[in-house]
């Protein structure tokens, strides 16, 4: 979407907020012994309390109110009955609506004690991020940020997952335009103000190819290596971006 209205700004705005709150106080949470599921029910008690849906289920009829994926699990992993173990990546990935606007961001947390390996690429999923956000202001081309990141992650040593991209944002959770993470030249247009943008840097250890699970939602890196994701919802401004999605 496209922020033409006051309204529209403090709607995306609060929603925002709410999102940031649910991943830090997750973050906090999590830990070895919980299921996935435990996890889920956080957020969703975190969440609903304060007036807010989850979007995965209002869109797309998602099992769980989070996407929550391990270590090889790229995206959209089903909260479930798997446990947590100490070294695991844990993806949170939450997307929620409210009074009509949604908000969407993640991050990925490596619970002690992470491998060397495993704390390169949550810190480079996030570096990457940053990198994107230096080139996203109005009158900049889209390709600017997936360039941003791919020159981020191939100067620490990883790789791109090219099957998955940032998206358009507002009121769905996905809308136009894709933004890919790599330097796509059928990537043509260009960014304008109050454009609404989930910039989703998604980095993992191998090159390899992506795989969906037999539950239909899960992505996972074909050769089983480790993967990070690294999210914020923004709205594209002639200087920096505003982050809806970062904890105050």
């Amino acid at each position: 979407m496209t922020v033409r209205t006051r309204d529209d700004l403090e709607g995306l705005r609060h929603v925002g907020r709410l999102v940031a709150g649910s991943l830090e106080h997750l973050e906090e949470e999590v830990r070895p012994g919980m299921t996935t599921a435990d996890l889920d029910a956080i957020a969703r008690d975190y969440l609903t309390t304060r007036g807010a849906a989850s979007g995965p289920q209002r869109d797309y009829g998602f099992p769980g109110f989070t996407c929550l994926s391990v270590n090889d699990e790229i995206v959209h992993g089903i909260p479930g009955p798997r446990v947590l173990r100490p070294g695991d990546l844990v993806k949170i990935d939450v997307t929620a609506v409210c009074d009509g606007y949604v908000a969407d961001a993640a991050i990925t947390v490596a619970i002690p004690p992470a491998t060397p390996l495993a704390g390169r690429l949550v810190a480079c999923a996030r570096e990457a991020f940053e990198a994107a956000m230096q080139v996203t202001r109005a009158g900049a081309p889209l390709v600017a940020i997936g360039r941003a990141v791919q020159a981020t992650v191939e100067r620490r040593g990883f790789h791109v997952v090219r099957e998955l991209s940032g998206h358009g944002v507002g009121r769905r959770v996905h809308e136009p335009p894709e933004v890919p993470n790599y330097d796509e030249p059928r990537c043509r247009g260009t960014m304008h103000e109050g454009l609404v943008l989930a910039v989703e840097p998604i980095v993992a250890v191998t090159p390899a190819s992506v795989i969906e699970s037999a539950d239909r939602w899960t992505v996972l890196t074909a050769d089983g290596g480790l993967a990070a994701h690294y999210e914020h919802t923004v709205v594209v401004r002639a200087g920096l971006p505003l982050i809806l999605t970062a904890a105050a």
